[in-house]
C-alpha cells in the first residue's frame, strides 16, 4: 500500500482515482500530477515502482498544499470571518449557511436534525 501526504492510497485503483483521496487533490489535480510525473492513465498503483511512488510524493510536495496544511488554512480563514465579525463569519457561528441558501424549509446539513416545537400541533 502505498502512502502519499500522510495517506494510504488504495492499491488495486487506478493512480487518477487514487490520488483523490488525498485531501485537496481533485480529478484536474490528479490528472496534473500523473502527466508531470509521466504515468500513464490507465496504470494501477501496485504496478507502480517505488521510484515512481517517491516522484509523485515530491510532486504533490513541493507544489500543493494538501491534508493537514491545507485543513489548518481553511479553518483559519473561516475563524479570521469569525472574529472579524462579518455576516459569513457570524453565519459560521450560528451554524447556518453561509452562500445564501435559504433555511426556511431545507439547510438540515448545516443546522441538524429538526427540533420539534412545544404547542405547535393543534
Amino acid at each position: 500500500m502505498a502512502r502519499i501526504a500522510g495517506v494510504n492510497i488504495p492499491t488495486n485503483k487506478r493512480v487518477v482515482i487514487a490520488l483523490t483521496y488525498i485531501h485537496g487533490i481533485g480529478d484536474t489535480k490528479a490528472v496534473e500530477i500523473c502527466r508531470k510525473v509521466g504515468i500513464p492513465a490507465e496504470r494501477r498503483v501496485n504496478e507502480l515502482t517505488d521510484a515512481e511512488v517517491i516522484q509523485v510524493r515530491e510532486a504533490i510536495d513541493s507544489d500543493y498544499m494538501v491534508e493537514g496544511d491545507l485543513r489548518r488554512e481553511v479553518a483559519m480563514n473561516i475563524k479570521r470571518l469569525m472574529d472579524l465579525g462579518c455576516y459569513r463569519g457570524l453565519r459560521h457561528r450560528k451554524g447556518l449557511p453561509v452562500r445564501g441558501q435559504r433555511t426556511h424549509t431545507n439547510a438540515r446539513t448545516r443546522k441538524g436534525p429538526a427540533k420539534a416545537i412545544a404547542g405547535k400541533k393543534k
